[in-house]
């Protein structure tokens, strides 16, 4: 089960990422409304993807 949940972070984290990376450059989903919290929420679901991989490694 633990291993599961590691997977399942580094999945959100990878679709935040996208998420966020395609509304700064494209503006799709929120029309560019801040690219400060873009840029913000990109670092933050970075974090969580590398938090995710380090669990993940450690479980191995």
């Amino acid at each position: 089960m633990p291993k599961a949940l590691c997977l399942t972070g580094m999945v959100i984290a990878i679709l935040l990422i996208a998420l966020f990376l395609v509304d700064l450059i494209i503006g799709v989903p929120f029309a560019k409304a801040s690219p400060l919290i873009d840029i913000t929420f990109c670092v933050s679901a970075a974090g969580l993807g590398y938090l995710a991989w380090s669990a993940f490694r450690e479980l191995s």
